[in-house]
């Protein structure tokens, strides 16, 4: 196809950070993050209109100038089709994958069957599990920065979706820990920052935990914590892990 002179994007790889927020705003699916970088996955995806520039926080996103493919308006249309009926093949998957989950989780309980619990009733598992939330509230937005479970703490800083992604959360993850949770793709990010600012120069943690969904909005957290660190002034151990949409860890 030849190439003509247009408008398009261009990705700044040693500004952009990988969070992904950029990705949502692009109608036609044309930016991908790929190797922890977003990237133009076609130049005849890319209309040229720059909607994605104004969602990235990092400024890695202009429009140039260049020679390029031309737009290419059906490419887009199936390129778009192809991309759902992954996410769905994949979503399904996923689906899948908890089912068995569910399904081993049942057959212990059948097992179980007949055992009696402390009332005398039968048919109960053999083990409840108990919550592991100290306090109250735990959304970034609401936390008092000078609440006394933050100070000194061992801080868990949790995405919002992995408690209802990771079934054992309370016991693997929140016992012995403080909560706070947020979502930079819903919230306001620049309010964090702010906020994380201010919990960590007032509280020093000895240590923090952040646990994030394999998913792209989620890897903004990362840069939020390091940035609000070196604005604090101080260095706190951290501990990046990411669960996957079927609830097992895939990275620590």
């Amino acid at each position: 196809m030849d190439k003509v002179m247009r408008k398009i994007i261009t990705i700044d790889e040693e500004k952009c950070d990988g969070c992904g927020l950029c990705i949502p705003s692009c109608a036609e699916g044309a930016l991908q993050v790929i190797d922890g970088k977003a990237r133009l996955v076609k130049d005849i995806y890319c209309d040229g209109l720059g909607n994605c520039i104004g969602e990235c926080p990092r400024g890695a996103i202009t429009v140039v100038e260049r020679e390029a493919e031309p737009f290419n308006k059906k490419a887009v249309e199936t390129h778009l089709k192809n991309r759902k009926s992954q996410e769905s093949e994949t979503e399904n998957n996923s689906l899948t994958n908890i089912s068995k989950k569910t399904l081993s989780v049942t057959d212990k309980t059948v097992f179980n069957a007949g055992v009696k619990d402390k009332t005398g009733e039968e048919g109960v598992a053999q083990e409840e599990i108990e919550p592991e939330l100290s306090h109250w509230p735990v959304q970034l937005h609401l936390v008092n920065p000078q609440s006394r479970f933050l100070r000194n703490a061992d801080l868990l800083f949790c995405a919002d979706c992995v408690p209802f992604a990771y079934a054992d959360f309370h016991r693997r993850f929140l016992a012995g820990r403080s909560l706070i949770i947020g979502c930079p793709k819903l919230d306001d990010v620049e309010e964090y920052h702010k906020k994380l600012v201010e919990i960590f120069r007032e509280n020093k943690p000895e240590k923090l935990t952040l646990l994030m969904m394999d998913v792209g909005c989620c890897m903004g957290l990362s840069r939020l914590v390091h940035e609000a660190m070196e604005e604090a002034g101080v260095e706190i151990p951290v501990e990046e892990i990411i669960i996957s949409v079927d609830g097992t860890i895939i990275n620590r």
